[in-house]
């Protein structure tokens, strides 16, 4: 009778695994260069452990974020939307009203539905209302900062116009201007306490650290590590933060059961120069739809589903992880309208996977600006930013003597370069083969103009759908962002 209880047992515990949803992590860097990391190329940074995730998991070398900016990056992953569906562009700010529509299901909520513990520590960037905090948007616990680090006392030109830098535990504030060298240790802390607290059950843990994005911080075990100066030391901290939580989730016995993913809300600050990351061999950087602002090195691990040392070089893009975690956790998909599509496919390295869409597309702001379709990439006209003479350094801007700041209020294009040392060019109608050219530098249209007109209809329904100012297009299918009180 004892054996065969004991079999029974063995038998239920073995099916619970099978039958249990995986837990999902996602950890999100900001502001991080497409080749800042060993596994993408860069030989100053040491990142061990990311690179020990790329080799136990799959790199995919051709994902991208919705835009090249922190709150619609960040819209678009929580929605699965273009983050022009959502209303959301650009950053917000201390002064911002708006924020993530209630309405809209985000990823946490589709979890916790599901009966998944929900954990944020890091930089929330989608709304600073009571009413858009994390918690009021399927998250069970929250520590962290409500939008980027340098709306503080440490912006480089705009300080006198920032109020204390407000931190987190939940609903309240727990402390004002807190010590950023410490940012990284306390999220890694408290992620791994959420790990060991909840490892008997499903759990979607979200890890959105404030760095690399400028001003930078590294703590004293890792200030003077880097061959790369400070960007070096606070990059290796984050590889640091990896490895504290793989080694959470080894030793919790729940490899298996847990896909682990990384990347970065777009690429790097430029115009900071050595407080900045690089994207080469790719175009410019954050606040751009060339490849250096919206190509993301992104990971993906989970032993046993997501094949070892693969490389995956489909285009996706972020707006796909959330049908795909509904699809693997059996969450009920939203009932709004999505733009992002089921790449398990290619996660499990299923032979001749291929790219779940015809065609991507990029905006900037409200601008429709280019669409990639396979290897091929289509710029529309349009002005872009790009860095004003030599790059800044230590932590000021290109040109930072010769600015003439505007309000951290005043939006578009003119008033992001005259913050942060930028000037404004344009580039006309381009196609670039990204196979042969990832560098977007060489125009082949003339060559190719059926290639032209394709990427031309294609992007045409999105911009119906949801409007171009590039064409004076007013979308018909673009939701409101919520609007505190």
């Amino acid at each position: 009778m004892r054996l065969l209880s004991a079999l029974l047992f063995i038998i239920s515990a073995v099916s619970a695994a099978e039958t249990r949803p995986p837990n999902v992590v996602i950890i999100l860097v900001d502001d991080l260069g497409y080749s800042d990391v060993g596994c993408f190329g860069n030989t100053q940074i040491k990142t061990p452990n990311i690179d020990r995730m790329a080799g136990e998991g799959t790199k995919f070398t051709s994902f991208y974020v919705a835009q090249a900016v922190c709150s619609a990056s960040r819209a678009a992953l929580m929605t699965g939307c273009y983050a022009n569906r959502v209303g959301m562009q650009g950053a917000l700010n201390h002064t911002s009203k708006e924020g993530i529509h209630p309405e809209e299901r985000l990823l946490p909520e589709m979890c916790k539905e599901r009966g998944y513990a929900t954990g944020a520590f890091g930089k929330w960037h989608l709304g600073t209302y009571p009413m858009f905090n994390p918690l009021k948007n399927g998250f069970d616990e929250f520590l962290g900062i409500p939008y980027s680090n340098d709306n503080s006392k440490f912006h480089p030109s705009l300080a006198q116009e920032m109020p204390p830098l407000p931190f987190y535990d939940g609903l309240k504030i727990i402390e004002t201007d807190p010590d950023q060298s410490q940012f990284t240790r306390r999220f890694t802390e408290r992620a791994v306490t959420f790990i060991e607290s909840n490892k008997g059950k499903p759990f979607f843990l979200y890890v959105p650290h404030v760095m690399p994005h400028v001003p930078i911080f590294a703590s004293d075990a890792f200030r003077g590590r880097s061959a790369a100066g400070l960007y070096g030391d606070v990059v290796q901290e984050i590889d640091w933060s990896v490895g504290k939580i793989l080694d959470a989730i080894q030793r919790c016995g729940i490899e298996r059961e847990t896909l682990v993913v990384f990347f970065s809300d777009n690429g790097p600050f430029l115009s900071y120069g050595n407080h900045a990351g690089s994207a080469k061999p790719l175009r410019e950087g954050k606040l751009t739809t060339f490849e250096g602002g919206v190509r993301s090195p992104f990971i993906a691990r989970w032993p046993g589903r997501v094949p070892a040392g693969q490389v995956c070089d489909e285009p996706v893009m972020e707006i796909d992880l959330l049908p795909t975690i509904a699809g693997l956790t059996g969450a009920k998909p939203p009932e709004r309208k999505i733009d992002g599509r089921n790449m398990i496919d290619l996660l499990e390295g299923r032979p001749n996977a291929k790219s779940p869409h015809e065609a991507l597309v990029f905006y900037g702001g409200s601008e429709l600006q280019a669409v990639r379709s396979g290897e091929w990439k289509l710029h529309f006209p349009h002005p872009y930013i790009t860095v004003d003479g030599e790059p800044g350094r230590d932590g000021k801007p290109a040109k930072f003597g010769q600015m003439k700041p505007k309000s951290i209020t005043q939006s578009g294009i003119a008033g992001i370069a005259s913050r942060h040392g930028y000037r404004v060019e344009d580039i006309g109608l381009s196609l670039f083969n990204l196979k042969e050219d990832p560098g977007e530098s060489r125009n082949v249209a003339q060559e190719h103009p059926e290639i032209v007109e394709r990427l031309k209809k294609l992007a045409e329904t999105t911009r119906q759908e949801l409007g171009d100012d590039l064409q004076g297009v007013k979308g018909s299918e673009n939701r409101p962002l919520g609007m505190a009180p």
